[in-house]
C-alpha cells in the first residue's frame, strides 16, 4: 500500500513541478501583463496545490503536519486569486489595457 501512495504522490510531485514551470515559460511567451497575470496565477496556485498535496500523502499519519499543510493549502487558494485580481484591477485602474488582435479591432 505505501508502494501505492509513495507512486501517486511522486504523480503529483511532477505534474505540479511541470504546472510551475509551465507557468513561468508563460510570464516569457506571452504579449501582455494580463494573459502573463494569468498564467502565473492559475499554475502556480495548481502546481503548488499539487505538490501539497503530495506532501500530505506523504505525511501519511502525521496530523500535525498534514494539518499545517492544509492550512498552507488553504491560504495559497485564498491568497493567489486574490492577489492576481488585485494586480489586474490596479494595471487597469493605471491605464494599461489589454492586447487585442486586430480582428477583434475590426468589428
Amino acid at each position: 500500500m505505501m508502494i501505492v501512495v509513495d507512486v501517486v504522490s511522486w504523480v503529483f510531485i511532477v505534474l505540479g513541478t511541470f504546472l510551475c514551470f509551465s507557468g513561468s515559460v508563460g510570464l516569457f511567451r506571452f504579449p501582455d501583463f494580463f494573459t502573463r497575470l494569468h498564467a502565473a496565477s492559475v499554475t502556480d496556485t495548481l502546481g503548488s496545490g499539487l505538490i501539497l498535496v503530495a506532501l500530505v500523502l506523504q505525511a501519511g499519519s502525521e496530523w500535525l503536519v498534514t494539518m499545517k499543510l492544509l492550512f498552507i493549502l488553504a491560504f495559497i487558494f485564498l491568497t493567489s486569486p486574490t492577489s492576481g485580481h488585485a494586480l489586474a484591477k490596479a494595471a487597469i485602474h493605471a491605464g494599461q489595457k489589454p492586447k487585442t488582435s486586430d480582428a477583434n479591432e475590426a468589428s
